[in-house]
């Protein structure tokens, strides 16, 4: 009897180990299902991004407004049976190029991203390095790269990818992609890092005020509370002039309005679940695209010249449904669906 009472427990032990192992696997297989769902959500926001951009000077409104898309308009809002995405439209334009950028400019974003003027010295130093022909033997950067594991060597050209800034020296994740940041209140905000300011396809100025980022208007000499009101203002309505930026009275040097003929489209994508409320799972995709010119490239006036399958973007951190244009709240302007 004892027996058939110790057997029974070790079954009931077994039972249960396997149950649970069967429990967290069927999970885990969900959970990766509904992220590959949302990121094709993500990828097929983005060629509807694409799709709108072609569309875009062909097709108006009554009023004469653009039915799907047009320059001054940064950000749409697309909702689907399965869930629901928010699509940014950023203009290389509002990025300063880091190939012909000068020292002065440079070291005015990266401290205005890193906060640490010795660090930024040194990061600027080492992109001039790096973008700066090979002079006689290695350099002090070179030497550097040389210690590490693996080994490499400046370009010593042109960067060709803006993501080579993570091999630099002194450069780090957090000041690449971004990082969160505390207000005088203690509460937590993301802020943009230098890949939302730099890019091989950037220009000189003037920058689209529509998307250009804090950090980087705030090299630009633009004031704090400035920012701030030119932020929650762009968000609300996207400015159509340079009058209106000049209405509010914000001393807004090198800024512009509208883009270039090389654009960054990026998807934040949230599934819905069966009761219609938003899940936890949320996916990005990204391309970098040129626009081409109409008239001989009528039929696809559109060339890739970048994809991401993963593109962080603050509208991807909590609460997601508090951000402009996701969970039900569209954006102002966008097209309906």
């Amino acid at each position: 009897m004892l027996a058939v009472l110790w057997l029974s427990a070790a079954l009931a032990a077994i039972a249960f180990s396997v149950a649970t192992t069967v429990r967290a696997e069927t999970d885990r297989v969900s959970t990766a299902a509904d992220g590959l769902r949302a990121w094709y959500l993500a990828a097929g926001s983005v060629e509807r991004g694409i799709q709108w951009m072609c569309w875009g000077p062909d097709f108006r409104n009554p009023d004469g407004s653009a039915r799907f898309w047009e320059p001054n308009k940064p950000r749409f809002y697309l909702s689907y049976p399965s869930g629901e995405a928010l699509v940014e439209m950023i203009p290389e334009s509002s990025k300063l190029n880091v190939n012909t950028a000068s020292a002065d400019d440079l070291l005015r974003v990266v401290l205005a991203v890193s906060g640490d003027p010795e660090r930024s010295r040194e990061i600027v130093q080492a992109i001039l390095d790096w973008r700066s022909p090979a002079a006689e033997g290695p350099t002090a950067f070179d030497q550097y790269y040389f210690s590490l594991a693996p080994t490499f060597r400046s370009r010593h050209a042109s960067f060709e990818e803006i993501e080579e800034l993570l091999l630099v020296r002194g450069m780090t994740p957090e000041l690449f992609y971004g990082n969160y940041v505390a207000d005088p209140e203690g509460r937590l905000y993301a802020r943009g890092g230098l890949r939302d300011c730099l890019s091989v396809w950037g220009s000189l100025g003037p920058f689209d005020v529509n998307t250009a980022s804090p950090p980087l208007m705030e090299a630009l000499g633009v004031p704090a509370d400035g920012i701030a009101t030119l932020v929650s203002r762009r968000q609300a309505r996207p400015f159509r002039n340079m009058g209106e930026v000049n209405d509010l009275g914000i001393p807004a040097p090198r800024l512009s309005t509208g883009g270039n003929w090389i654009w960054t489209l990026r998807a934040t994508a949230r599934l819905r679940r069966p009761d219609g409320t938003p899940s936890e799972v949320v996916r990005n995709a990204a391309a970098v695209v040129k626009l081409l010119d109409r008239t001989r490239y009528y039929m696809m006036p559109v060339h890739v010249l970048r994809w991401y399958d993963d593109a962080w973007s603050q509208f991807a951190v909590p609460p997601f449904a508090g951000m402009p244009g996701v969970g039900g709240n569209p954006v102002a302007g966008a097209p309906a669906q």
